[in-house]
């Protein structure tokens, strides 16, 4: 798992949460208000903190649902996976800041952004169009295409081939069904011809000043572009809309080409560059701002603290545990005979490779060339002698439960339901393997889920040594009031 897909998993309900809490007046909590309810490696954690983190988890949709106490221990965990990553000085690490800045500051650049400036900008847009107009309506032209090519194209062909068009349409074709099946122009072809509300500087110079000189409805004749032939059509035309009407518009199209973030940049710039006194980095702007809002809301607060705490959690949970139990072969084959019997399989299965040939003599060359061969080296084997310059025989290898394709239960179990379909591409197959009747025989067969048992397993011996390592402490009576002050 990725560290932005585990913050992803961690921060599920972030956005709901901070919309919230833009909403309401911020507000701060005195010591009183807010007891400390556990103390982990001599840090404090409030009552605040727990709940938001408390609250979060355990929302009505989750499955797991924890009780207060229960929730307690899971949370002590985490902050000592905390912990032991800040004292292997991961919170150093620039690959870290870098990942922390990045989620931290998509909170709080949005921040920086007044509606005063979003308006401005969204002004200046419609304005800018209105000076591009220069007076002029909006069109919604349609054309049937024919292209002809710069470089070899046949322009007598191209020539009569639209006056063919031109002639059907005077005889009361139907310009976008004639535009369906003869405009080159494919896009739009689709759409009967139909290009779009355009404006000036929006097409080539010579249509659009065919079209500003044409009436609605109005059909023109064949026209030369520098591109091939064009017959147009002016289905529509209107004045641009009001402000009011197109600035909702405006405003998300704006906002999908970065406007938000344009002006957040210009609002750090200046505060980069101060006023009279010295000049500061980008980062130190963005921890002052960070520091600034996080006082002001608590909700922030808490979830640029478990950005930290997530992220560094990760991080000492992949170099300490997952990578070293995920590469440690030896422990997963013992793992995995010593817990056998929970891979046991409901179905027989056959662990080995589906192949899919365009004729019978490569098929077989293909299952010559895999036997006698370790399974692991079955697919370069093929991509080399096989597929080297184009895919001659498809190929699939895993562990197929019996009932999940129908070609693998006719080739490996004999089993006839009707009859299969191989692909009209690669009409013939084989299977090479094992049948599993009872249960995998290496622990290969169900690698993922022996990995995830074993990480599982020593993640558990990690938080066992970690409780050892770290001191803590619950205070129960304050426990007992989360969610009911």
């Amino acid at each position: 798992m990725s560290a932005r897909a585990f913050m992803r998993f961690i921060m599920k309900f972030t956005i709901s949460l901070l919309t919230l809490a833009l909403c309401v007046t911020a507000t701060t909590v005195s010591a009183q208000d807010d007891p400390v309810v556990m103390r982990v490696n001599g840090q404090d954690v409030t009552r605040s903190e727990f709940e938001y983190n408390y609250n979060k988890n355990n929302t009505d949709d989750v499955i797991d649902k924890k009780s207060v106490k229960e929730y307690a221990e899971l949370f002590i965990n985490y902050k000592l996976k905390v912990c032991a990553a800040i004292d292997a000085h991961l919170d150093t690490l620039s690959s870290y800041r870098q990942e922390f800045r990045t989620y931290r500051d998509q909170q709080i650049r949005p921040l920086l952004v007044t509606p005063q400036a979003e308006e401005t900008e969204v002004r200046a847009y419609y304005d800018k169009m209105l000076e591009e107009l220069d007076g002029k309506k909006l069109l919604m032209p349609a054309h049937i295409f024919v292209h002809v090519p710069q470089q070899g194209g046949d322009e007598a062909a191209a020539k009569t081939r639209i006056d063919s068009i031109y002639a059907a349409l005077q005889s009361g074709a139907d310009f976008a069904e004639t535009a369906k099946s003869c405009s080159d122009d494919r896009a739009t072809a689709q759409r009967g011809g139909v290009i779009g509300w355009i404006g000036p500087h929006n097409l080539l110079k010579e249509i659009e000043d065919r079209l500003y000189a044409m009436q609605k409805d109005e059909v023109s004749e064949p026209l030369r572009s520098t591109v091939g032939w064009h017959i147009l059509r002016l289905n529509d035309m209107r004045d641009i809309e009001p402000y009011d009407t197109l600035a909702p518009r405006i405003r998300m199209h704006l906002e999908q080409r970065g406007m938000k973030d344009r002006l957040a940049q210009v609002v750090v710039d200046s505060l980069a560059k101060g006023s009279g006194g010295e000049p500061r980095t980008v980062e130190q702007v963005m921890d002052d701002l960070a520091e600034q809002y996080a006082a002001k809301d608590m909700e922030l607060k808490y979830l640029i603290q478990e950005y930290h705490d997530g992220l560094l959690l990760y991080e000492v949970c992949q170099r300490q545990v997952w990578e070293p139990a995920a590469r440690d072969t030896a422990a997963l084959e013992a793992y995995f005979k010593a817990n056998r019997k929970a891979y046991a399989f409901d179905k027989p299965h056959y662990a080995g490779a589906l192949l899919q040939a365009r004729d019978k003599a490569t098929l077989k060359a293909a299952v010559k060339a895999l036997k006698g061969k370790a399974e692991e080296q079955w697919a370069e084997i093929v991509k080399k002698q096989f597929n080297a310059d184009s895919v001659c025989v498809r190929f699939e290898r895993r562990v197929f439960e019996q009932g999940e394709n129908a070609l693998v239960d006719s080739l490996a179990f004999g089993i006839k339901q009707g009859k299969t379909h191989p692909s009209k591409k690669y009409p013939e197959s084989a299977v090479i393997g094992r049948k599993l009747k009872k249960g995998p025989q290496r622990w290969t067969d169900v690698s993922a889920q022996v990995v995830s048992d074993y990480q599982t397993k020593k993640e558990a011996e990690f938080v066992d040594e970690l409780r050892r390592r770290y001191s803590f402490e619950v205070y129960d009576d304050v426990l007992d009031t989360v969610n009911k002050h």
